[in-house]
């Protein structure tokens, strides 16, 4: 059976928010970067820790143009984190595009749902400590 985390994994883990955005943006909100600040700074403290950024959009538009913003919006996650000093090597970036909604109705508060960062936490030779799904 696998071990528990330590505890800076499991508070990171229980810190984790899901990142939103506004339509058609990849830009941060300052909500955003406050959830990111926080687990930035568990990162530091705990070099051994890596998480995947999950870029997600709305259903709506093109299948390749919601894969492209979904990576954008990981980037931008990525890169924030990076100007407050971690390593690239820590955070790896999947789109998701349209493919796997936060919620499955049609409506403008579905969509808001949908435009997301999610997050997966590994941390030393574990594969999947716990994420935001």
């Amino acid at each position: 059976p696998p071990s528990s985390p330590p505890p800076a994994v499991a508070k990171l883990a229980q810190n984790f928010q899901k990142v939103f955005f506004e339509l058609d943006s990849a830009s941060l909100s300052e909500a955003g970067r406050q959830v990111l600040i926080e687990n930035v700074t568990i990162m530091l403290d705990n070099p051994n820790i890596r998480i995947e950024v999950q870029g997600h959009a709305d259903e709506r538009g093109t299948t390749e143009y919601n894969l492209a913003l979904g990576e954008k919006r990981a980037k931008a996650v990525q890169d924030f984190m990076r100007a407050q000093g971690i390593g690239p090597s820590r955070v790896q970036l999947v789109s998701y595009g349209e493919e796997q909604p936060s919620s499955q109705s049609s409506s403008e508060v579905a969509w808001s749902q949908n435009r997301r960062c999610e997050f997966v936490i590994t941390f030393s030779d574990v594969d999947h400590v716990q994420g935001t799904e």
